[in-house]
C-alpha cells in the first residue's frame, strides 16, 4: 500500500474505473456491486469509497469518458477536407471501429443523460459529459450545414431532428451487426462489412440531394 499512497489520485481513480468498466461490461451495472469493484481493481471496499462516493460515480466517469472517445471519433472524421459524402464515409467507419474497440461505451452512451443542472443534486462528471455531447451536436450542425450549402444535402434538413435521427439509425445498425453478424452471414449471404456498408448507403440517400450530381448510384 506504500507504493499507491505515493500514486496521485487520478490514477487510483483510473485502476479503480477500468476494472468497473470490465465488471459492467460482463455483467451489467446493476449486477455489479462496489464490493466487486473493490476485489477486481485490488483496493479494500473502505479505500475504494476514498476515491469514490458511490457506483454511480464511477458510471459517471466511464460515461463522461465515453463521451470524450466519441468526440474525438467525430472530430478526427470532420477534420478531412473531403467531399460531404466522403466525411459522412468517415463517420460511419469511426463509429464502427469505436463500437469495436469500445462495445460497453458505445453503449452507455446511447443511455439517458442528466440535461437538468438547475439544483444542487447532480455530479460533475454529469455536466461535462451533457457539454460535451453539445459539442459534439455543434460539429454535426456544421457538417449538415455545409452539405447544404454545397448542395450535396437537402435544402429542407431540419437539423436538430435529423442529428438525433442520424444518431438512432446509426447506432442502431451497427449494434445490430454486432450482436447478429452470424444470422446476417447466414440469412442474407452479407459480411458484417457489406452490411453495413448498405444501411449507410440508405440513410445517405434519406439526406442527400437528388439533383445533386455528387449523389451516389
Amino acid at each position: 500500500m506504500g507504493r499507491r499512497k505515493k500514486e496521485p489520485k487520478s490514477v487510483h481513480r483510473k485502476n479503480i474505473a477500468d476494472a468497473a468498466s470490465v465488471l459492467f461490461m460482463e455483467k451489467g451495472i446493476t449486477a455489479t456491486s462496489m464490493d466487486d469493484i473493490a476485489k477486481a481493481a485490488g483496493y479494500s471496499k473502505a479505500t475504494l469509497y476514498v476515491y469514490f462516493e458511490n457506483k454511480e460515480e464511477i458510471v459517471g466517469i466511464l460515461v463522461l469518458d465515453s463521451m470524450k472517445k466519441l468526440y474525438n471519433c467525430i472530430t478526427s472524421a470532420l477534420a478531412q477536407q473531403e467531399s460531404t459524402k466522403t466525411k459522412y464515409d468517415l463517420i460511419c467507419r469511426g463509429l464502427v471501429q469505436y463500437q469495436e474497440e469500445f462495445p460497453f461505451y458505445f453503449k452507455i452512451v446511447l443511455d439517458k443523460i442528466n440535461i437538468n443542472f438547475e439544483g444542487q443534486d447532480y455530479l460533475p462528471e454529469e455536466k461535462a459529459t451533457y457539454q460535451v455531447g453539445e459539442e459534439i451536436n455543434e460539429k454535426m450542425k456544421d457538417f449538415l450545414l455545409s452539405g447544404m450549402e454545397k448542395g450535396d444535402l437537402r435544402g429542407n434538413l431540419e437539423i436538430m431532428p435529423t442529428i438525433f435521427h442520424f444518431w438512432g439509425m446509426l447506432s442502431g445498425i451497427i449494434q445490430l451487426a454486432a450482436n447478429k453478424e452470424e444470422y446476417i452471414d447466414h440469412a442474407m449471404g452479407l459480411s458484417k462489412d457489406q452490411f453495413l456498408e448498405y444501411g449507410f448507403d440508405m440513410l445517405y440517400h434519406s439526406i442527400a440531394n437528388t439533383d445533386s450530381a455528387s449523389y451516389p448510384d
